[in-house]
């Protein structure tokens, strides 16, 4: 009987011992999920704020400003546009081309 009450009292310390175990895990599983969880959502509202700030600097009249500013660029008039012949492009298209 001794021998009995001996391997039931070690099987329940095990089963406890496991108990305890998994617990802890799950715990420790939880913790790191809200985790992820967390860095998800940091990752999205970091998306967004560069989604808003992408559509700020390509906005018409700011790509309009850095091309005068950086490029020395300038607006198109008919001051300045340079037309090209319809006749001369025939003779320089390449060997297959449509006229």
């Amino acid at each position: 009987m001794t021998r009995l009450n001996f391997v039931l009292l070690i099987a329940v310390l095990a089963s406890a011992l496991y108990l305890v175990h998994n617990q802890y895990e799950s715990r420790r599983l939880y913790v790191e999920l809200e985790m992820a969880n967390a860095q998800i959502r940091k990752s999205e509202a970091e998306n967004e704020r560069l989604q808003v700030e992408k559509r700020a600097q390509a906005t018409p009249l700011r790509v309009e400003k850095l091309a005068k500013d950086r490029l020395n660029m300038r607006t198109a008039t008919p001051a300045i546009t340079q037309y090209v012949s319809g006749g001369q492009a025939g003779k320089d298209a390449p060997v297959g081309a449509m006229p």
